[in-house]
Protein backbone atom coordinates (compact mmCIF):
# COMPACT_ATOMS: atom_id res chain seq x y z
CA UNK A 1 0.00 0.00 0.00
CA UNK A 2 1.24 3.47 -0.88
CA UNK A 3 2.57 5.46 2.10
CA UNK A 4 2.75 9.18 2.80
CA UNK A 5 6.37 9.75 3.87
CA UNK A 6 7.56 12.98 5.44
CA UNK A 7 11.26 13.82 5.25
CA UNK A 8 12.37 17.27 6.30
CA UNK A 9 15.21 19.14 7.98
CA UNK A 10 14.55 20.89 11.29
CA UNK A 11 16.55 23.19 13.56
CA UNK A 12 17.29 22.27 17.15
CA UNK A 13 14.51 24.63 18.23
CA UNK A 14 11.94 23.10 15.90
CA UNK A 15 11.89 25.33 12.81
CA UNK A 16 11.96 24.11 9.20
CA UNK A 17 12.35 27.61 7.75
CA UNK A 18 13.45 30.97 9.10
CA UNK A 19 11.35 34.13 9.34
CA UNK A 20 10.55 36.53 6.47
CA UNK A 21 10.44 34.07 3.57
CA UNK A 22 10.69 35.85 0.21
CA UNK A 23 12.05 35.43 -3.31
CA UNK A 24 15.42 36.59 -1.97
CA UNK A 25 15.18 34.26 1.06
CA UNK A 26 13.12 31.23 -0.04
CA UNK A 27 13.85 29.45 3.27
CA UNK A 28 13.58 32.60 5.35
CA UNK A 29 16.37 34.44 7.12
CA UNK A 30 18.95 31.87 8.19
CA UNK A 31 17.01 28.98 6.68
CA UNK A 32 19.75 27.94 4.28
CA UNK A 33 21.87 27.01 7.30
CA UNK A 34 19.56 24.05 7.92
CA UNK A 35 20.70 22.30 4.74
CA UNK A 36 24.46 22.75 4.88
CA UNK A 37 24.75 19.00 5.47
CA UNK A 38 22.93 18.33 2.18
CA UNK A 39 24.39 20.79 -0.33
CA UNK A 40 27.90 19.25 -0.56
CA UNK A 41 26.63 15.70 -1.16
CA UNK A 42 27.13 13.86 -4.43
CA UNK A 43 23.40 13.04 -4.37
CA UNK A 44 22.43 16.74 -4.18
CA UNK A 45 24.71 17.64 -7.08
CA UNK A 46 23.41 14.73 -9.15
CA UNK A 47 19.79 15.84 -8.57
CA UNK A 48 20.73 19.23 -10.04
CA UNK A 49 22.65 17.90 -13.02
CA UNK A 50 26.11 18.46 -11.55
CA UNK A 51 29.06 16.12 -11.04
CA UNK A 52 31.26 15.51 -8.00
CA UNK A 53 30.35 16.00 -4.38
CA UNK A 54 30.90 14.27 -1.05
CA UNK A 55 29.86 10.81 0.07
CA UNK A 56 29.28 10.33 3.81
CA UNK A 57 26.76 8.80 6.22
CA UNK A 58 24.01 11.11 4.91
CA UNK A 59 24.35 9.70 1.38
CA UNK A 60 22.56 6.46 2.23
CA UNK A 61 19.81 8.43 4.00
CA UNK A 62 19.17 10.54 0.89
CA UNK A 63 19.05 7.44 -1.30
CA UNK A 64 16.66 5.74 1.14
CA UNK A 65 14.35 8.76 1.08
CA UNK A 66 14.29 8.84 -2.72
CA UNK A 67 13.57 5.12 -3.08
CA UNK A 68 10.07 4.12 -4.24
CA UNK A 69 8.79 7.72 -4.38
CA UNK A 70 6.25 8.09 -7.18
CA UNK A 71 4.88 11.58 -6.47
CA UNK A 72 5.30 14.57 -4.17
CA UNK A 73 2.99 16.88 -2.19
CA UNK A 74 4.06 20.39 -1.22
CA UNK A 75 2.46 23.58 0.00
CA UNK A 76 2.17 26.65 -2.15
CA UNK A 77 4.77 28.49 -0.06
CA UNK A 78 7.29 25.80 -0.98
CA UNK A 79 6.43 26.18 -4.67
CA UNK A 80 7.05 29.92 -4.64
CA UNK A 81 6.65 33.35 -3.03
CA UNK A 82 3.50 34.41 -4.93
CA UNK A 83 0.56 35.03 -2.59
CA UNK A 84 -3.16 35.36 -3.31
CA UNK A 85 -4.65 34.75 -6.76
CA UNK A 86 -2.07 33.93 -9.43
CA UNK A 87 -1.44 37.18 -11.35
CA UNK A 88 -0.26 35.13 -14.33
CA UNK A 89 1.62 31.86 -14.96
CA UNK A 90 5.09 33.36 -15.08
CA UNK A 91 6.18 31.82 -11.76
CA UNK A 92 7.36 28.28 -12.53
CA UNK A 93 8.97 27.27 -9.23
CA UNK A 94 12.41 27.74 -7.71
CA UNK A 95 14.14 24.97 -9.63
CA UNK A 96 14.43 26.10 -13.26
CA UNK A 97 13.00 24.25 -16.24
CA UNK A 98 14.18 20.82 -15.06
CA UNK A 99 13.12 20.47 -11.39
CA UNK A 100 14.74 17.66 -9.38
CA UNK A 101 11.50 15.66 -8.93
CA UNK A 102 10.97 13.78 -12.21
CA UNK A 103 7.48 12.72 -11.23
CA UNK A 104 4.09 14.40 -10.56
CA UNK A 105 4.08 17.11 -7.86
CA UNK A 106 0.83 18.22 -6.20
CA UNK A 107 0.81 21.78 -4.87
CA UNK A 108 -1.75 22.74 -2.22
CA UNK A 109 -3.31 26.12 -2.97
CA UNK A 110 -6.55 28.07 -2.50
CA UNK A 111 -6.27 29.41 -6.05
CA UNK A 112 -6.68 27.04 -9.03
CA UNK A 113 -4.15 26.99 -11.84
CA UNK A 114 -3.65 24.80 -14.89
CA UNK A 115 -1.06 22.00 -14.61
CA UNK A 116 2.49 23.07 -15.35
CA UNK A 117 4.55 20.63 -17.41
CA UNK A 118 8.31 20.89 -16.99
CA UNK A 119 11.29 19.03 -18.38
CA UNK A 120 12.37 15.70 -16.94
CA UNK A 121 8.86 14.28 -16.42
CA UNK A 122 7.97 16.76 -13.67
CA UNK A 123 4.43 18.16 -13.81
CA UNK A 124 3.04 20.45 -11.12
CA UNK A 125 -0.67 19.99 -10.38
CA UNK A 126 -2.41 22.69 -8.33
CA UNK A 127 -5.00 21.25 -5.93
CA UNK A 128 -7.48 23.68 -4.40
CA UNK A 129 -10.00 21.35 -2.72
CA UNK A 130 -8.03 20.22 0.32
CA UNK A 131 -5.32 17.95 1.66
CA UNK A 132 -7.20 14.67 1.34
CA UNK A 133 -8.08 15.09 -2.37
CA UNK A 134 -4.45 16.06 -2.96
CA UNK A 135 -3.28 12.89 -1.24
CA UNK A 136 -5.72 10.74 -3.21
CA UNK A 137 -4.48 12.24 -6.48
CA UNK A 138 -0.85 11.85 -5.45
CA UNK A 139 -1.33 8.19 -4.55
CA UNK A 140 -3.04 7.51 -7.87
CA UNK A 141 -0.22 9.24 -9.72
CA UNK A 142 2.42 7.30 -7.76
CA UNK A 143 1.10 4.07 -9.31
CA UNK A 144 1.96 1.90 -6.31
CA UNK A 145 4.90 3.98 -5.16
CA UNK A 146 4.99 6.14 -2.08
CA UNK A 147 4.23 9.87 -1.77
CA UNK A 148 6.82 12.30 -0.44
CA UNK A 149 5.45 15.04 1.80
CA UNK A 150 8.09 17.68 1.12
CA UNK A 151 6.98 20.85 2.99
CA UNK A 152 6.58 23.56 3.95
CA UNK A 153 5.57 23.64 7.57
CA UNK A 154 1.91 24.60 7.06
CA UNK A 155 1.25 21.76 4.61
CA UNK A 156 3.14 19.24 6.72
CA UNK A 157 1.36 20.24 9.92
CA UNK A 158 -2.05 19.88 8.27
CA UNK A 159 -1.26 16.30 7.27
CA UNK A 160 0.20 15.52 10.69
CA UNK A 161 -2.84 16.94 12.49
CA UNK A 162 -5.13 14.88 10.25
CA UNK A 163 -3.11 11.73 11.07
CA UNK A 164 -2.45 10.99 7.42
CA UNK A 165 1.35 10.60 7.62
CA UNK A 166 2.76 7.06 7.75
CA UNK A 167 6.46 7.82 8.23
CA UNK A 168 8.43 10.76 9.63
CA UNK A 169 12.12 11.15 8.82
CA UNK A 170 13.61 14.26 10.43
CA UNK A 171 17.12 15.59 9.89
CA UNK A 172 18.11 17.72 12.89
CA UNK A 173 20.66 20.41 12.07
CA UNK A 174 22.80 21.97 14.82
CA UNK A 175 21.21 25.38 14.26
CA UNK A 176 18.89 27.49 16.45
CA UNK A 177 16.83 29.83 14.24
CA UNK A 178 14.79 31.45 17.02
CA UNK A 179 11.80 32.16 14.78
CA UNK A 180 10.18 31.07 11.54
CA UNK A 181 7.95 28.19 10.48
CA UNK A 182 7.75 25.56 13.21
CA UNK A 183 7.13 21.85 12.72
CA UNK A 184 4.23 20.25 14.68
CA UNK A 185 2.34 23.52 15.21
CA UNK A 186 -1.35 22.70 15.59
CA UNK A 187 -0.75 18.99 16.19
CA UNK A 188 -2.64 18.00 19.33
CA UNK A 189 -0.91 16.30 22.21
CA UNK A 190 -1.15 12.54 21.80
CA UNK A 191 -2.20 12.78 18.13
CA UNK A 192 0.94 10.99 16.94
CA UNK A 193 2.06 7.60 18.19
CA UNK A 194 5.64 7.14 17.03
CA UNK A 195 8.02 4.19 16.92
CA UNK A 196 11.65 5.09 16.40
CA UNK A 197 13.17 2.83 13.74
CA UNK A 198 16.51 4.47 12.85
CA UNK A 199 19.05 7.02 14.06
CA UNK A 200 22.10 8.02 12.01
CA UNK A 201 24.78 10.48 13.13
CA UNK A 202 26.35 12.20 10.12
CA UNK A 203 28.54 15.27 9.54
CA UNK A 204 26.54 18.33 10.56
CA UNK A 205 23.23 16.52 11.10
CA UNK A 206 21.39 13.70 12.91
CA UNK A 207 18.75 11.70 11.01
CA UNK A 208 15.90 10.17 13.05
CA UNK A 209 13.17 8.06 11.46
CA UNK A 210 9.81 7.10 12.99
CA UNK A 211 6.89 4.94 11.96
CA UNK A 212 3.50 6.46 12.77
CA UNK A 213 0.79 4.19 14.14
Amino acid sequence: MSKLRLSITMSLDGYVAGPDQSEENPLGVGGMELHQWFFPLEEFREMHGEAGGEVNASSAIVEERRANIGSTIMGRNMFGPVRGPWPDESWRGWWGEDPPYHHPVFVLTHHPREPLEMEGDTTFYFVSDGIEPALAQAKDAAEGGDVWLAGGASAVNQYLAARLVDEIDISIAPVALGAGARLFDGVERGALKLKQVRVVDAPGVTHIKYEVS
